[in-house]
């Protein structure tokens, strides 16, 4: 019975660490690095909760609506605030606006998600896990690029997670059912090397994650070129004979 409560346990779990990002974020900038790191962990325990589910045979709509939830304060609501702290607070009300904007698309993408029919091997819009760990870390470089450039960058990716653009789906990788040991072992490597380095180890999950997001940019392009294409075939078909 404990075994088939795990998987709610670990999205709680997720639940707690949004809660404790946020607070972290709001003691200042000293402490955005922490705040980063919680959300990173976060993340392991959004991945591992539906595939734990899957192997325990335990998914039900209950856990279902409970991860959604818990994404939005975790993924959406914690990230926006680590960004007003480093950065929005500056803008005064446009900031308080483009922080409210982040976790608003992500609860669209969420409702969007729980109430489409199943679409195996992708997503339909960025998630909002891999959209509010780009965000948590990208943050912290708020020294390194111009300021305008980082909420600019937010608001993109908000706009990416309700977009129609199709992300490769890794959450279908599955744990074997022999494997179970092996989450806390991770769990709590992860913590040792983001406790051992609190600077360097968000700033180095930030590459893989951006260039997760990047991948929606392109395929947009790609649209928008194939529009444009087609646009002009249909023109040049419509041009009277000379």
């Amino acid at each position: 019975m404990l075994l088939k409560a795990l998987p709610n346990m670990l999205t709680v779990g997720n639940l707690f660490l949004g809660i404790v990002a946020i607070i972290l974020a709001f003691q200042g900038l000293d402490y955005v690095s922490y705040a980063a790191i919680t959300v990173i962990i976060g993340m392991l325990l959004d991945g591992l909760d539906g595939r734990v589910a899957r192997m325990l045979n335990a998914q039900s709509e209950f856990g279902k609506e409970l991860d959604s939830l818990s994404d939005v304060i975790t993924f959406g609501v914690a990230p926006a605030f680590i960004m007003y702290v480093a950065v929005l607070q500056e803008f005064q009300l446009v900031g308080i606006l483009i922080t409210a904007i982040f976790p608003i698309c992500g609860a669209l993408r969420l409702a969007r998600f729980n109430v489409q029919a199943g679409t195996p091997g992708y997503f339909i819009g960025l998630p909002i896990t891999a959209a509010g760990g780009v965000l948590a870390t990208f943050a912290l470089f708020y020294q390194v690029f111009p300021k305008l450039m980082l909420p600019l960058g937010m608001l993109l990716l908000a706009y990416l997670m309700i977009s129609r653009v199709k992300y490769p789906n890794f959450k279908k990788v599955g744990i074997p059912k022999g494997a179970y040991w092996i989450i806390p072992v991770i769990v709590g490597l992860v913590i040792l090397v983001a406790v051992k380095f609190p600077q360097d180890f968000p700033k180095l999950v930030f590459l893989p994650l951006i260039l997760y997001a990047l991948y929606g940019v392109k395929k947009n392009v790609e649209i928008m070129i194939k529009k444009f294409k087609k646009k002009d075939i249909s023109d040049e078909k419509t041009l009277p004979f000379e």
